[in-house]
């Protein structure tokens, strides 16, 4: 056999990580996943639409941009639906791609790249651990054992009883520099 073929089945032989090397996110199940799966509170049924409120405000938004390039707003109008529902359905992703006259495939894909878009439900308190090399090294992978082991929650999943999140990584709380000079 060919040293690349050693390599090759090698490679293939050696199983995926749980989780990423030090100093990236966490790996969710979901990760290799852009794609909208239908549950039953998010699937094409669900009715969503802006309230007389927030349609004066998404009205706002657009006039301030010039005529054909209303898409730029798409992620305030984004932003603007997920405070409005609480997270972001498909269907809240069709409303802003119809309302902004633009494929739903684009708002979607915006969705997607954007990490601040719940595309899921979330509870109501978000439970976060920064995943940066400082508090990697500080025991950040530790807190996440208890969190999932005390509350059986793992990144980007929800409670049972829907009051806990826990968000996927986050970085830069700021919770590291405030310990170290004694603040609590």
């Amino acid at each position: 056999m060919q040293p690349c073929g050693r390599l090759l089945s090698a490679a293939l032989r050696c199983p995926t990580p749980r989780s990423r090397a030090l100093g990236t996110s966490t790996s969710l199940r979901s990760d290799a996943l852009f794609v909208h799966r239908d549950t039953d509170q998010n699937n094409a049924n669900v009715k969503f639409e802006f309230t007389p409120e927030n349609l004066k405000r998404a009205e706002s938004l657009t006039s301030i941009y010039p005529d054909g390039h209303r898409a730029a707003a798409v992620i305030p109008l984004l932003d603007l639906a997920q405070r409005q529902h609480g997270w972001l359905p498909l269907t809240a992703m069709h409303y802003v791609a119809d309302y902004l006259g633009m494929p739903r495939m684009r708002v979607y894909e915006v969705a997607t790249f954007y990490t601040m878009f719940q595309r899921n439900p979330v509870g109501k308190y978000h439970v976060q651990v920064c995943t940066t090399t400082p508090c990697m090294l500080r025991g950040a992978e530790d807190i996440q054992a208890v969190i999932e082991k005390s509350w059986a929650l793992g990144p980007g999943e929800t409670s049972k009883d829907g009051s806990l999140y826990a968000q996927p990584s986050s970085s830069g709380l700021g919770a590291c520099v405030k310990r170290a000079h004694g603040f609590r």
